[in-house]
């Protein structure tokens, strides 16, 4: 198979386009600037010979490679990626610097010598010596999670407009927006999309593929001191930013923490605090890989909670559950073939695969729920969501190819 890459190219372009979304926003997408990418990913889409691809007014961007098979029972398969990046770095005038030759010295990024991607950090460079690395420049996040995803996709597109002898079914392709603030699926049109199963393109290390994912649940506990003068406060005040402190501390510190927890264990993670004397919010994600270890983890973090409400009579709090996405394996485990074909594509690629699970989640997560059986493959993102992010030129290559042959796999098995 001879592919004339074009990822690269693509990557350093959108990568310098400010996608962030915003967990404060309400507006969908969460922010507009998502869309400057939206608009350009439509346009090269007609440029490869994809004329329906669209952006629809919640920033989601649709499109189909029409099947080339004389075979009338070839499943439907999506490829989907999101176009934000995150908001935890900064990510603004990416600066994306292509590393040639690579052969495992650390990366001093140049616009901060403060920031080096040392190779005793990240075990995956050991892997890259004689390739060619991309990081940025050391003032913002890369934005390989999940542009490499986006650069991924559309050059395998290409590939099969300029290869119209490789056989393939019909392909639909979904961009989604604010994927990094757990918002990627919430306007996806399932019927619309019209796509039998999916493969998000958004993993890390070269060869993995995702079948299963954290369950997770968001908390919001709300709490009402007793405010007061603090020159007349004696018996009166209850401080609320005392209350949630209290809170804070008394989480679990050697255990469902995610500073002390690998694997397969769960967590309770505050996210966020803000508070006055009168009245605090506190936003907590719970994370387990069993549905039914949440309400466990919950129940502790109530019980908390209580004890340190004993302690202030006049104040009261909220304590709020919310679901967020299940563990996609609990749909998968009924679709086999969907992540055994991602794995003979990854072999067929000649490249070793590495099953696991994702302590996180991804757009498949909901999608598979939604209806589209969704599992997730690498894209070779790395260090994702910090200035020492990075990539490799040939493990985006050899996505390429991946999604390339898991295509022509479910044709050839149809």
């Amino acid at each position: 198979m001879k592919i004339n890459y074009t990822a690269v190219d693509r990557f350093m372009n959108y990568v310098q386009i400010d996608t962030q979304s915003d967990v404060h926003s309400t507006s969908i997408p969460s922010t507009m600037k998502q869309k400057d990418l939206a608009q350009v990913l439509v346009k090269e889409l007609h440029a490869i010979g994809i004329n329906d691809a669209e952006m629809d007014k919640w920033g989601y961007v649709y499109a189909t490679l029409p099947a080339n098979t004389d075979k009338d029972n070839v499943p439907t398969i999506c490829f989907c990626s999101h176009m934000d990046t995150s908001p935890d770095a900064p990510g603004k005038d990416v600066k994306p610097i292509i590393h040639t030759n690579y052969q495992g010295a650390d990366l001093v990024l140049p616009d901060d010598h403060s920031v080096v991607i040392k190779a005793s950090e990240h075990p995956d460079l050991n892997a890259q010596k004689g390739n060619d690395i991309i990081t940025a420049s050391g003032l913002t996040l890369l934005g390989a999670d999940n542009k490499a995803g986006l650069a991924e996709i559309m050059d395998a597109m290409h590939y099969f407009y300029e290869n119209p002898e490789v056989k393939h079914g019909k392909i639909r392709i979904l961009f989604t927006p604010d994927e990094e603030i757990g918002r990627g699926a919430d306007k996806v049109d399932i019927e619309k999309l019209g796509a039998d199963f999916g493969y998000t393109i958004d993993g890390e290390t070269l060869g993995s593929i995702e079948d299963e994912t954290f369950s997770a649940d968001g908390v919001e506990i709300e709490i009402t001191g007793v405010s007061a003068h603090p020159g007349f406060a004696m018996g009166k005040m209850e401080n609320a930013v005392k209350i949630a402190g209290s809170i804070l501390a008394n989480l679990p510190k050697d255990r469902l923490s995610p500073e002390s927890t690998f694997d397969r264990d769960g967590f309770i993670h505050p996210l966020e605090c803000n508070s006055t004397a009168e009245g605090a919010k506190l936003t907590f994600i719970i994370r387990s890989f069993k549905d039914a270890e949440l309400s466990m983890f919950e129940s502790e973090l109530e019980n908390i909670v209580r004890n340190v409400m004993h302690n202030y009579p006049e104040s009261t709090y909220t304590f709020k559950v919310t679901e967020q996405y299940r563990n996609m394996k609990n749909v998968l485990d009924a679709h086999p073939k969907v992540a055994e074909n991602a794995v003979k594509a990854i072999l067929r690629s000649e490249i070793p695969v590495k099953r696991g699970a994702i302590r996180g989640g991804t757009d498949g997560s909901r999608l598979s729920f939604m209806g589209l059986p969704c599992p997730n493959i690498f894209a070779g993102e790395h260090a994702f969501h910090s200035k020492k992010e990075w990539v490799s030129v040939q493990d985006m290559q050899k996505a390429v190819k991946t999604i390339i042959n898991l295509a022509m796999i479910w044709e050839e098995e149809a």
